[in-house]
């Protein structure tokens, strides 16, 4: 894996995570408007057509908020216009995809996290199972873990075999957050990083179903066999 795509990657699951905590503040004060925030930051034509997606994302009722970010990333970095156009559509495609993998009572920080998960491989049948398992509780900050985790170079299904384990034993927030620092750690000095999610998984996870991981991956599956 490239330097720049790792990069990426890791930069994904530190905008879900940020969002996930920044969730909370949401409601204090209302984003200023696209148009304002992008005005001399794009030329004519690329705003334009930036505009036009923000607009039809928000028609749809998904979070415009990540484009308009994307755009002034792209801007920031010098991209030149019809690549961030692209850049926006795909992520577009991607809101679309996780609000429909979520559905409608979803908040726009899960539609966002959930964008990014799809990005680095997740699927939206993940997506749905991983919403199921956590019940009523948001899904924001598993996505971030799962996102970070794959960003650091666990694999993708391996990532999110290890988080939907975590959910399923009622595992919560902070301890998932603390999971992933764990795994950094043990990625830091060496470890392989699909070995030290597994490592990890098992001492946070109930016996029951860090023994259904263990087989499974014994067997060539890397999802777990649940109880």
């Amino acid at each position: 894996m490239s330097a720049s795509v790792k990069t990426t990657r890791r930069l994904l699951g530190a905008l879900a995570v940020l969002l996930a905590l920044g969730a909370g503040r949401a409601g204090a004060q209302a984003p200023r408007p696209a148009a304002e925030r992008l005005a001399g930051r794009l030329d004519a034509g690329t705003r334009a057509q930036v505009l036009t997606l923000v607009d039809s994302a928000g028609r749809e009722g998904l979070p415009v908020e990540p484009l308009v970010d994307k755009a002034l990333e792209g801007a920031s970095k010098g991209a030149p216009g019809p690549r961030i156009v692209l850049a926006l559509r795909t992520l577009a495609g991607e809101l679309g995809a996780a609000r429909e993998a979520l559905g409608r009572t979803a908040s726009d920080p899960e539609v966002a996290a959930a964008a990014g998960a799809l990005h680095i491989g997740v699927s939206g049948e993940e997506l749905a199972e991983l919403q199921k398992a956590r019940g009523r509780q948001p899904i924001t900050v598993a996505l971030g873990v799962l996102s970070d985790l794959v960003a650091r170079g666990v694999p993708a299904d391996s990532a999110t075999a290890a988080v939907l384990t975590l959910t399923e034993a009622s595992v919560d927030d902070d301890e998932l957050v603390e999971f992933r620092r764990s795994v950094e750690r043990d990625i830091a000095l060496g470890a392989p990083p699909a070995a030290a999610a597994s490592v990890r998984m098992n001492a946070f996870a109930p016996a029951t179903l860090s023994d259904g991981l263990e087989q499974g991956a014994r067997a060539g599956n890397t999802r777990p066999r649940r109880p």
